[in-house]
């Protein structure tokens, strides 16, 4: 009876063990299609190179698990779905919306089919997306919020069934995807100065920065009142405007800041710099700026 009872039990396991073998294999060979994205908020960013042309073009993209690459393709499809970003900005900021991220606005961007196809025998396929990005806002974080959906019998991941397609702006001079911080030395009213300036991407020639030695305050009333906009013309000159209500007249009678841009080169490595002289204004105090700004470029 025991040894009976004993051919029972090693029976079992095997049947189990067989079974728990199946599964894996299972799961391990099935093909299941994931957005691709970060592990942070499945979030993806598109650095998005600012040109004098009016669209860029970027791509979703999606990627297929399992063993081997699919038999037949498979065809998700896409949808507009803010739920994931709400999600985003409550899990970051709570009940503080005035830093909340964006939903990107519906004229800055094209998506040219709703679905992303991968083929027979790939790994992966993408979608086009027709991005207009002349306009955004360099102190605003955008973001396309999409989802995934069966359109089919695809097995979708349920962790990568969402994406954050966030747009990142980028010129030559300053870039949203990393601090474009430009050391400033100089004079203002005649007194040596010197400070650290962040510069913002505007469009594909102009940039963003704070007047003089004004402090940089993150809130758009103050950035209005403190901020001027360096515009690159073709041969390197450049023009002073105000960003917001601050009065600036550029000083063109300076040899020592003749109000160029240039990128000097010393032995391989290259640095941005600006050469700036301009009068500003902001309320009753005037100042006389003149001041080297420049930033070493990454290799």
């Amino acid at each position: 009876m025991k040894q009976r009872l004993l051919i029972i039990i090693a029976l079992l396991g095997t049947m189990v063990a067989c079974n728990d073998d199946a599964i894996f294999e299972k799961e391990m060979y099935k093909n299941e299609v994931a957005l691709i994205s970060s592990d942070y908020y499945n979030t993806f960013q598109e650095v998005v190179k600012l040109t004098s042309e009016e669209e860029v073009i970027g791509y979703v993209a999606a990627s297929v698990g399992g063993t081997n690459a699919p038999a037949k393709d498979m065809v998700i499809g896409l949808e507009e779905d803010a739920e994931p970003l709400g999600l985003y900005n409550y899990s970051l900021y709570d009940a503080d919306s005035a830093l909340y991220a964006k939903l990107l606005p519906k004229d800055k961007y094209e998506i040219t089919e709703y679905q992303i196809k991968v083929n027979a025998g790939e790994r992966a396929g993408k979608t086009m997306i027709r991005l207009r990005p002349d306009g955004l806002s360099p102190d605003s974080t955008y973001f396309l919020s999409l989802r995934a959906t069966d359109i089919s019998g695809v097995e979708l991941n349920p962790k990568k069934s969402t994406i954050l397609y966030q747009v990142l702006l980028e010129n030559d001079y300053a870039s949203q995807a990393e601090n474009s911080l430009y050391t400033m030395t100089g004079m203002i009213n005649g007194m040596v100065t010197a400070a650290n300036k962040e510069l913002f991407p505007l469009s594909y020639n102009s940039v963003r920065m704070v007047a003089g030695n004004e402090t940089f305050v993150s809130k758009e009333a103050a950035i209005k009142e403190t901020s001027i906009i360096l515009e690159v013309a073709e041969d390197n000159s450049v023009t002073i405007k105000p960003y917001g209500s601050i009065q600036v007249t550029q000083l063109d009678d300076d040899d020592k800041y003749p109000n160029v841009f240039m990128v000097e080169d010393y032995y391989g490595q290259k640095t941005n710099v600006f050469l700036l002289a301009y009068e500003y204004t902001i309320g009753s105090v005037t100042k006389v700026m003149k001041e080297r700004v420049e930033m070493q470029i990454r290799n």
